[in-house]
């Protein structure tokens, strides 16, 4: 691990509460995971979707690389604390398996230190000796770990749903996975290609062209598909009609309007002022509603997010 990255950047990422994994994953606790033990109160997932908060596991199983440098993004970037590395330098991949039972130990960690906590709920804290889900998308890109299909098939044999959450960057690895997700995010943080450097940052060349490629393939997924987009204030929040147009060529069965966050490392790159308030995130929301056709089916406002659909209501995976 050190030998591929910094000892500065593990240190960096183990003082932020990240569980290091091998060489290259990671599991965090969720704020929503703590809240739900100690306060009943719950992540936007459970909310929508069901997903029970107090056994979920946030994970990653490719920590310090991205093909994206997101000025929003709470992870670490090369350069951050100023600290550098190469993050399209790929490391020999650990086998899926390794991976999950490395996730699995991490999250007993985690939960070992709520024992006799004074808040935390007897009943869930049992339960959540038991996860349910994975969300894949803890930091970094995904879809750069190789055996990433491998990886969903082993967490569904073993009784666990996932969310994969990926940037769209490599639609050949989407659309070759062996088995699908639970439910299949692609974050469009940027209406165009000109906001989409600005904002969003890539490494690799012809990155809007892979993004676009990844929306027109987005139909054929079995599994439900999102399009998330998280907003900041005075960066990406306007040309609602070229967020319609990528909505209408992906024919998501979501969209998720949320609220960018100053958490982990975006500190470094934007400031409280750009989080924009439930209520601006809403009025995006209403907006991209009327020019697409997608109704507002539900909101958080502890998550600053915004659920849009053209189904009913949401399909729910868990007993949240």
């Amino acid at each position: 691990m050190e030998s591929l990255v910094p000892a500065a950047l593990v240190q960096a990422l183990r003082k932020q509460k990240y569980h290091i994994v091998g060489k290259h994953s990671a599991v965090k606790r969720c704020k929503w995971f703590y809240e739900a033990l100690t306060s009943g109160r719950t992540c936007y997932k459970q909310k929508f979707y069901g997903i029970n908060s107090h056994q979920c596991i946030q994970m990653s199983p490719s920590l310090f690389y991205c093909t994206q440098q997101c000025l929003f993004c709470w992870r670490a970037q090369n350069g951050d604390l100023q600290i550098t590395w190469d993050e399209m330098r790929l490391p020999q991949w650990d086998p899926p398996e390794e991976v999950i039972q490395g996730i699995l130990r991490a999250q007993r960690r985690i939960l070992s230190g709520y024992k006799g906590h004074p808040k935390a709920d007897p009943q869930k804290f049992r339960e959540a000796h038991t996860p349910k889900h994975v969300a894949i998308s803890l930091t970094g890109e995904p879809t750069l770990y190789e055996p990433l299909g491998e990886l969903i098939h082993t967490l569904h044999a073993k009784g666990l749903t996932t969310f994969l959450v990926s940037n769209g960057n490599l639609p050949q690895k989407l659309a070759g996975l062996s088995e699908e997700p639970t439910q299949l995010y692609v974050s469009v943080c940027a209406p165009n290609k000109e906001a989409f450097k600005r904002v969003c940052r890539p490494q690799l060349p012809d990155v809007w062209e892979r993004l676009n490629e990844t929306l027109e393939q987005l139909p054929s997924f079995r599994c439900p598909t999102v399009i998330r987009s998280t907003l900041v204030k005075n960066l990406n929040m306007e040309d609602i009609e070229g967020y319609a147009k990528l909505v209408q060529k992906a024919e998501p069965t979501y969209i998720e309007a949320k609220a960018y966050m100053h958490v982990g490392f975006s500190g470094l790159r934007l400031g409280f002022d750009s989080m924009p308030s439930h209520r601006e995130v809403y009025d995006f929301a209403l907006r991209l509603s009327e020019k697409t056709g997608y109704r507002i089916l539900d909101e958080s406002l502890d998550s600053r997010v915004v659920l849009l659909s053209k189904k009913e209501k949401p399909i729910r995976f868990g007993s949240g």
